[in-house]
């Protein structure tokens, strides 16, 4: 399988228009546990001129091991980064497209908290759908693009930023609650998964929407 490497050729077009562009890409939307997260990263001219970090990908065409050191590397490139999050139990309540929408909300105001504009820039999001201004964000420009974690740098950048953190994060409620095996499948609904919720049930931090029919009540 040829292995497609993200370029700048789209950032460079949208930053003759705009001071910035922010990419955001979220990760964990198909999984049966934990949040969902959404990775985001500004990039101005001055970075768009820079050479693209070595390995960058798409977080999923990245070995899980490397995904650490890319991630330092994505992160060191970029301007600013964030990750914002959704919970399980937030993801039941408003479904998934908002609670899409909220986490990006949230990167987007962790990245002014950094001293990014957002209303600044141009927003380029991973995918065929606008999740974002539907959520509530106003003043933003945003500019959806199917494969951009796999064609665009700095989408590609918020991607394995995002997935690195989350990651982490389903490893530390492994720690607490390990008869998921959270620490391998991440939340997502491999065999062994599935196979736990048959036989334990449901915990906290599965969402309890998109629950397997033959698992047993909620303990």
């Amino acid at each position: 399988m040829t292995v497609v490497e993200p370029r700048l050729t789209v950032e460079r077009r949208l930053l003759r228009e705009h001071a910035l562009v922010i990419a955001c890409d979220e990760v964990g939307r198909g999984a049966l546990a934990g949040p969902v997260a959404v990775g985001a990263t500004a990039v101005d001219a001055a970075r768009a001129r820079k050479r693209v970090p070595p390995g960058l990908r798409d977080s999923k065409l990245v070995p899980e091991m490397r995904r650490p050191e890319v991630a330092a590397r994505a992160a060191a490139w970029v301007g600013a980064s964030a990750v914002g999050w959704a919970s399980a139990a937030e993801i039941d309540q408003v479904g998934i497209m908002r609670a899409l929408g909220n986490a990006a909300i949230r990167a987007l105001a962790e990245l002014r908290a950094q001293g990014v504009v957002p209303e600044d820039a141009v927003v380029l999001l991973d995918g065929n759908y606008d999740y974002i201004t539907p959520a509530g964000a106003t003043g933003l420009t945003v500019h959806s693009i199917v494969k951009a974690d796999r064609d665009c740098a700095s989408a590609a950048a918020a991607s394995v930023i995002a997935k690195v953190a989350r990651d982490d994060h389903m490893r530390e409620l492994h720690v607490h609650v390990p008869v998921y095996g959270w620490d391998r499948n991440k939340g997502y609904a491999s065999v062994d998964h599935r196979e736990a919720i048959r036989v334990h049930g449901l915990s906290d931090h599965h969402r309890a929407s998109w629950a397997i029919a033959d698992a047993p009540t909620l303990f």
